[in-house]
C-alpha cells in the first residue's frame, strides 16, 4: 500500500495529465485518456460573411467594387464571386473589397460569394448571395450617320431634314441622345437606332462635337463618346479645273461621307500661280461631286454629281462672274428627267466641247456598258438640253475631246483589259458615232480608284491611265478617222488616278492615288511616246491634275489630306516644284 500511494503522489506532484491506476503492489495493466488538442500555433481560421454591399446590380451594368465585411479575413484571403476569382484586396480582418467586372453581371441571376483562407488552416466561408436583375443597360454608339458636316450646312442631311442617325446597342424608348453633352430631341427607332434633331447652330462652328447616348435609371448610364466633324466643306476633293482664262480654278468635292458634295473656287494669283479662296464652296443640288468643267468663254461652269447611290445622279450648271469668279446656280438636270430622255445614271465625268456648244457625260452606274450623255448648250444661259446618249465599251469613268472638237474618247472598265472607247462628233448637232474601242491596262477590281483619259492640245495623241497595272496606256491619233493607235505602257506610280497635258504639248503628269506622288514625263513630239523624268511628293491619295493655260503651274487635289498642292513647272525640263499647298 505504501508503493502505491507513492506512486500517486508522485504523479500529483509532477502534474503529469495521465493517471495510472496501479492493481497490486507491483503494477499490471494501465488505461490512459486523451483532451482535444488546440490549432498548431500560426495557421489561418475559418471566415465567414456578415454582409455584401451592395449586394444587387442592374444586367448589363458597370464594373463595380464590392465591399464583403466579416470575420477572420487574413491578407492572403481570396474573394469567389460566382465561380470566379476577381481581384482581392484585403482592409482588414473585418473587410475585403473585391473589382467586379462588368462581364460578371452580363445576365439576369443570383450568383454566390465566398471567401477562402488559405491553408495552414483556413477554409471556405458560409455564401452568401448576389442578385443580378433587369434595368436599363448602359448604351454603346457604333456609328453616326453622317458623321460630319460642312459648317453652317442648313440641313445635316438633305433626305432627313436635319436627323441624325446613331447606330449602336442598348437604346431603349427613354435613351437621349447628348451633343457635346447637351440633350437633343431624339426618336427610338429600336434598341440598335435612334435619331437625333441637329440644328444649324450645332454645325456653326468647325469642330469635333462629341455624341453620346444616356439611357436613364435603373440602370442606365452614359455610352462612349462618338464625334461628328464639322469643316469648311471641302472634303475629299475629286477635280480640278483651270478656267481657259487662267484667272479661277473650280475643285469638285465629293464631301463628307459623299453627302454634302460641293464646289471650291478660287482666284489665281497671275505671277505666283498661288490659289486664294474667294468664299464658302458652292452646294449643289445632289450628292457626291466628281467633276467639274468650264466652257471655253469661262462664262458657264458644269459640275457632275455622281448621286453617291442615294440618287441616280445629276447635272449641275453654273453661271461664273467674270470679274470674281463666283459661281451661280443656274439649275440642275436629273437622272429620271421627263421620259428618262436625259440619259444620265452615276455622272462620274464631265467635259465641255472647245466650241462650247455641247457637253459629254461618262455615266459610270449601271450594268456595263454604260452611257455617254450627250447635250447642247444655250449660249446665254447656259442650260442644258439633251440630245441622247452613246454606248459605251464598259463602265464609263472619264471622257476627254480632242482639241479640233472632232473626235471624243472614254475611258471604260470592262476587263481586264480595259478599254477607251473612240467617237467622232458631228460638229453641228454634237451627236457622238462610236468607231469602235481599244485596248487599255486594268483598273482596281471594285477599287475607289478609277481609269482617267487625256488627249494632247496638238490633237495629235491620247493618253489613258490604269490603276490596276500601274501604268499609263499611250496612243497616236489618225487625224482623219479619229481611231488610235497604241503606242504601248509606259510605268507610273501606284494607282495612277489621273492625267494631264501641258498646253505646249511637251510634258505630262499622272497623279498616283497609292504612291501619294505626281509622276512627270516628256512628250516625244514626233511620236507622241513620253520618257520618265521622275516623280514628286504630292498630299495623302491625289485625285486630279490640273495645268494652268500659260502652262508655268500644276495644281493636284489631295482626296485623303483635304488639300491642293501647287506646282510651279520648270519650263526647260517640265520637272514639277512644289510651293505650298492650300485646303479646301
Amino acid at each position: 500500500m505504501r508503493s502505491k500511494a507513492l506512486v500517486i503522489k508522485l504523479f500529483v506532484v509532477l502534474g503529469v495529465a495521465s493517471l495510472v491506476f496501479l492493481v497490486g503492489c507491483g503494477g499490471g495493466a494501465s488505461q490512459p485518456f486523451h483532451n482535444q488538442p488546440p490549432p498548431p500555433t500560426g495557421s489561418n481560421p475559418a471566415p465567414s460573411i456578415t454582409t455584401l454591399s451592395p449586394n444587387t446590380s442592374v444586367a448589363g451594368g458597370a464594373a463595380f467594387t464590392l465591399t464583403i465585411t466579416g470575420t477572420n479575413f487574413v491578407a492572403a484571403s481570396m474573394v469567389t464571386f460566382g465561380g470566379a476569382a476577381p481581384t482581392t484586396t484585403f482592409v482588414n480582418s473585418t473587410q475585403l473589397t473585391a473589382a467586379i467586372p462588368a462581364a460578371a453581371i452580363a445576365s439576369v441571376g443570383m450568383v454566390a460569394v465566398t471567401v477562402t483562407n488559405p491553408a495552414p488552416g483556413g477554409g471556405t466561408s458560409n455564401a452568401m448571395s448576389f442578385t443580378t436583375s433587369g434595368g436599363n443597360l448602359v448604351p454603346t454608339i457604333d456609328s453616326l450617320s453622317p458623321s460630319c458636316s460642312p459648317k453652317d450646312e442648313q440641313v445635316l442631311n438633305p433626305f432627313a431634314n436635319g436627323q441624325l442617325l446613331v447606330n449602336g446597342q442598348n437604346f431603349v424608348a427613354s435613351s437621349v441622345v447628348r451633343w457635346n453633352g447637351n440633350d437633343r430631341p431624339t426618336s427610338f427607332v429600336s434598341s440598335s437606332q435612334l435619331t437625333a434633331q441637329i440644328s444649324a447652330s450645332d454645325i456653326g462652328t468647325i469642330e469635333t462635337a462629341a455624341v453620346t447616348v444616356f439611357n436613364p435609371a435603373p440602370g442606365g448610364g452614359s455610352s462612349n463618346i462618338s464625334t461628328f466633324t464639322i469643316d469648311a466643306g471641302g472634303a475629299a476633293p475629286q477635280s480640278i479645273v483651270v478656267d481657259h482664262s487662267g484667272k479661277f480654278a473650280y475643285v469638285a468635292n465629293l464631301g463628307c461621307e459623299s453627302v454634302f458634295g460641293n464646289v471650291s473656287m478660287y482666284t489665281i494669283d497671275p505671277n505666283t500661280g498661288v490659289l486664294t479662296s474667294i468664299g464658302p464652296p458652292m452646294i449643289p443640288d445632289d450628292e457626291g461631286a466628281r467633276s467639274v468643267a468650264v466652257d471655253p468663254s469661262g462664262k458657264f461652269a458644269y459640275v457632275a454629281n455622281w448621286g453617291e447611290g442615294d440618287t441616280a445622279g445629276s447635272i449641275s450648271t453654273y453661271t461664273v462672274n467674270g470679274t470674281t469668279g463666283a459661281l451661280t446656280s443656274a439649275g440642275t438636270i436629273f437622272a429620271g428627267c421627263p421620259g428618262l430622255g436625259c440619259g444620265l445614271l452615276g455622272p462620274w465625268s464631265v467635259v465641255v466641247h472647245p466650241s462650247g456648244k455641247f457637253v459629254y457625260v461618262a455615266n459610270e452606274a449601271g450594268f456595263s456598258p454604260t452611257t455617254v450623255a450627250m447635250f447642247t448648250i444655250d449660249g446665254t444661259t447656259g442650260a442644258l438640253t439633251s440630245i441622247g446618249t452613246v454606248t459605251a465599251g464598259g463602265r464609263a469613268f472619264a471622257v476627254a475631246v480632242d482639241s479640233a472638237g472632232k473626235f471624243a474618247y472614254v475611258a471604260t472598265e470592262s476587263g481586264p483589259p480595259d478599254v477607251v472607247s473612240m467617237y467622232t462628233i458631228n460638229g453641228t448637232t454634237g451627236a457622238l458615232t462610236s468607231i469602235g474601242t481599244i485596248a487599255a491596262g486594268t483598273d482596281i477590281n471594285g477599287g475607289t480608284v478609277h481609269t482617267s483619259v487625256a488627249a494632247d492640245p496638238a490633237g495629235n495623241f491620247v493618253y489613258a491611265t490604269n490603276p490596276g497595272s500601274n501604268d499609263l496606256s499611250m496612243y497616236s491619233i489618225d487625224t482623219t478617222t479619229g481611231t488610235l493607235m497604241s503606242l504601248g505602257p509606259i510605268i507610273a506610280g501606284t494607282g495612277p488616278a489621273s492625267v494631264a497635258v501641258d498646253p505646249t504639248g511637251k510634258f505630262a503628269y499622272v497623279a498616283n492615288s497609292g504612291s501619294n506622288d505626281v509622276s512627270m514625263y516628256t512628250i516625244n513630239a514626233a511620236t507622241g511616246v513620253l520618257s520618265s523624268i521622275g516623280a514628286i511628293a504630292a498630299g495623302l491619295s491625289p485625285s486630279s491634275i490640273a495645268i494652268h493655260p500659260s502652262g508655268k503651274f500644276a495644281y493636284v487635289t489631295n482626296s485623303g489630306s483635304n488639300n491642293v498642292s501647287m506646282y510651279i513647272i520648270d519650263a526647260a525640263t517640265g520637272a514639277l516644284v512644289l510651293m505650298g499647298t492650300t485646303g479646301m
